[in-house]
C-alpha cells in the first residue's frame, strides 16, 4: 500500500503522531520526558512552529502545531532522529527507537482545532482503567456496557488534572503557560474574556471526560492526511 502524501505548506495546522518502534516504550521516565519537550520547545524556535496541544504517552505521543514555512519534515526529522539517539545513549541500545515515519494529518483549524485539542488531551484516560479503552467505548456504543458510578468520572477528571505531561494543565491554569506553547489561538474559539475561555474550555474538556464522550475524528478522515470540509480538501 503506498504510503500517503506529506503535505506542507505555510499555516498549516498538523495533528502529529509518532510511536514507538513494535509499540516499545520511547519513555521509560521522567527525565526522558523532560528531555523530549526541552528538544520540542527548541523545535518551535529552530523551525518557527506554533506547538498548540501535546500529549506525551509511555509509547508515543500527540501534537497540534501549526507550521509558519513549508518545513514540517524537517523539523519533525531534527526532533526525532536527535531524540532517538539521545535516548539510544541514555539507555544503552540500539536500532530504530520509532516507528517508520511520523502521522502528519492536516486540519481545517476553524472546522476540528478545538475539538482536536481535547481528543489530544484526553489521551491519558483513554485506557481500560478509566473504562474509556477501545473495547469499551466499541461496548457501550452497542448498549452492552456497564453502569458506571460518580467515582469513576471523578477519577477520571483527577488524574487528568494532575497529568503532568501534556498541556492541559497550562490551558486550565494549574501551572504557567510555557513561551513555546501557544494557547490563545484554540482558546479564542470559545469566546469571551481570558479568564471566561479558560473555563469554558475546562468545562468543554471535562464534561466529555464524565460523560465518556471521547469522539474520534478520523472517521471523517479524507485521503488519508487531510480532516476538513470539501473545500478545504479541494485546496
Amino acid at each position: 500500500m503506498a504510503r500517503p502524501l506529506r503535505l506542507q505548506c505555510e499555516g498549516g495546522w498538523y495533528h502529529i503522531t509518532s510511536r514507538g518502534n513494535e509499540r516499545q516504550l520511547i519513555f521509560r521516565d521522567d527525565e526522558d520526558r523532560r528531555e523530549f519537550l526541552r528538544r520540542l520547545s527548541q523545535m518551535t524556535e529552530r523551525y518557527r512552529l506554533r506547538l498548540h496541544v501535546y500529549t506525551l504517552m509511555d509509547n508515543h505521543w500527540h501534537g497540534l502545531l501549526e507550521t509558519l514555512e513549508a518545513n514540517l519534515s524537517r523539523a519533525m526529522q531534527w526532533l526525532n532522529s536527535g531524540y532517538s539517539s539521545w535516548f539510544n545513549g541514555r539507555h544503552r541500545r540500539a536500532g530504530h527507537l520509532l516507528q517508520g515515519r511520523f502521522k502528519a494529518i492536516i486540519v481545517e483549524p476553524q472546522r476540528w482545532g478545538l475539538e482536536l485539542s481535547r481528543y489530544v488531551h484526553l489521551n491519558p484516560i483513554r485506557v481500560e482503567r478509566f473504562a474509556l479503552n477501545k473495547q469499551t467505548r466499541r461496548r457501550n456504543q452497542v448498549g452492552a456496557g456497564r453502569e458506571l458510578g460518580t467515582a469513576v468520572w471523578r477519577d477520571r477528571i483527577e488524574f487528568l488534572r494532575n497529568y503532568r505531561w501534556s498541556s492541559y494543565r497550562a490551558y486550565i491554569g494549574l501551572e504557567p503557560v510555557p513561551a513555546w506553547l501557544s494557547t490563545h489561538a484554540v482558546l479564542a474559539w470559545l469566546g469571551g474574556e481570558q479568564s471566561q475561555r479558560v473555563e469554558r474550555y475546562r468545562e468543554y474538556v471535562e464534561s466529555a471526560a464524565r460523560e465518556g464522550l471521547i469522539q474520534i475524528p478520523w472517521d471523517q478522515l479524507q485521503a488519508q492526511v487531510a480532516l476538513g470540509d470539501e473545500a478545504f480538501v479541494r485546496d
